[in-house]
């Protein structure tokens, strides 16, 4: 059996902000009440943290919660748990309504870090990027020019950006681009 591999192997680019394909993730779309207690101790179990109100992110390292829609989470655990915590997640589930999926080698993540991290992040996105409006903790599903995302803020200069892996590539070009030297505007 071969070796898992990220989708672009932990590419990097340095520029008006350091631009990192971070790696493998453990991710779990988990869908369902999102008031249910069950459901609730179930993404405790998985990630130690509680559950997440409307467009927050509780994530620390490669672990965590992230809010995605009124009756979707993103559940982020370490890539060599995935199976083990998606299998206790289904146990805990059994009886509820809900839907738990490993969707790890379906998602791409990169970082955005430095001072200009908002304004590489804001050249792409639609969504106010100011520290007034977007601060860590707190995430967007968005669109990153022509597909879709989600990103949050791990600390005032540090952005996790996840997309669908097989616009990796793409995503990965677009903010190289953004953080070209020279490309400052100056928004943020």
């Amino acid at each position: 059996m071969s070796e898992p591999i990220s989708a672009l192997n932990h590419a990097s680019y340095d520029g008006i902000a350091k631009v990192r394909e971070c790696g493998l993730q453990g991710m779990i779309t988990l869908r369902g009440d999102l008031s249910d207690k069950v459901l609730a101790k179930a993404v405790k179990d998985a990630t130690g943290q509680k559950m997440p109100g409307q467009r927050e992110a509780l994530v620390y390292g490669d672990s965590g919660v992230c809010w995605m829609s009124t009756d979707e989470l993103l559940v982020l655990v370490p890539y060599a748990e995935v199976e083990a915590k998606l299998a206790a997640m289904t146990n805990a589930l059994s009886g509820t309504h809900a839907l738990a999926v490993n969707v790890s080698d379906a998602r791409a993540v990169f970082s955005i870090s430095g001072s200009n991290a908002r304004e590489v992040l804001g050249k792409l996105a639609p969504v106010e990027l100011s520290a007034e409006a977007f601060q860590p903790g707190q995430i967007r599903r968005s669109r990153l020019a022509q597909v879709a995302g989600a990103f949050w803020m791990d600390d005032a200069e540090t952005f996790r950006v996840v997309c669908f892996r097989s616009a990796a590539d793409y995503v990965f070009k677009l903010l190289k681009v953004a953080a070209q030297p020279g490309s400052e505007v100056g928004v943020y």
